[in-house]
């Protein structure tokens, strides 16, 4: 009897062991430029919503996570090139997109804002209003697309940056009439960097867009295990507390 249990005592040692050596490996991108949903800190570690959130997911999944910071043009090429399994980085969900990438069910909502001077005579976001000004948005996003389709489309001089911090500073400078940026990354600019300089002109009317994880096409297993981990951590109150920390209502 004391063999069969020692045996037995041996093979789940050797189970656990294993397992644990064997745990699922997943890489995600982030880019480390867009608080307060991610950034890189004086310590070169990503922080933020995405970052918290992303760990949560692999908490739930009992995945070995490793994050990594990525330029924003260069994200979905390297999904694509399998230099990472997962991007968690306020990607929202575009039709575009779609073609290229699968994407989870969404983990947050958003809508386009824009910002300008405090002195500025604008007074609505009709892109009518744009005529004849020269406004600013990161390059390859949504609100990059809506300042050149739209805004660009009613006369509108559209400058596309690298980041949404190049465009911030030079609407800062004076170099933008105008600045297209997601709502909650321009209330949190406004209220850090700009607060001295600029103001929130108000919000895009029709723009709100979910916001998602995306796997590689072929990946379907992955998403399916980031689709049933986002549910959970609703379920038991750990994205509520995330959000939360960053967030006075309910972004989801």
């Amino acid at each position: 009897m004391k063999r069969l249990f020692g045996s037995t005592l041996a093979v789940l040692m050797f189970c656990a062991a294993y397992g644990a050596a064997h745990a699922e490996s997943v890489k995600i991108a982030i880019e480390g430029a867009y608080p307060p949903f991610n950034s890189v800190d004086s310590k070169s570690q990503l922080n933020g919503f995405d970052v918290d959130i992303a760990h949560a997911l692999c908490g739930k999944m009992k995945a070995d996570c490793t994050l990594v910071a990525q330029d924003w043009d260069g994200m979905i090429p390297g999904l694509m090139a399998k230099k990472y399994d997962a991007i968690v980085s306020s990607m929202v969900v575009t039709k575009e997109r779609q073609q290229k990438v699968s994407f989870t069910n969404r983990y947050y909502r958003t809508r386009l804002a824009i910002s300008v001077a405090k002195n500025s005579k604008l007074s609505d976001t009709k892109p009518a209003s744009f005529k004849g000004l020269v406004v600013g948005a990161q390059s390859s996003t949504t609100q990059g697309a809506y300042a050149q389709d739209v805004l660009g489309a009613a006369g509108a001089t559209v400058k596309l940056y690298p980041s949404q911090d190049d465009a911030n500073l030079d609407l800062v400078a004076g170099r933008l009439d105008a600045v297209v940026n997601d709502k909650f990354p321009n209330i949190d600019w406004l209220a850090k960097d700009g607060k001295d300089c600029c103001k929130l002109l108000g919000e895009v009317s029709g723009s709100d867009d979910d916001v998602a994880i995306a796997v590689r096409k072929d990946d379907n297993g992955l998403r399916e295990r980031l689709n049933k981990a986002i549910a959970d951590i609703i379920a038991d109150g750990t994205y509520q507390r995330i959000s939360s920390h960053y967030f006075k209502s309910s972004i989801y």
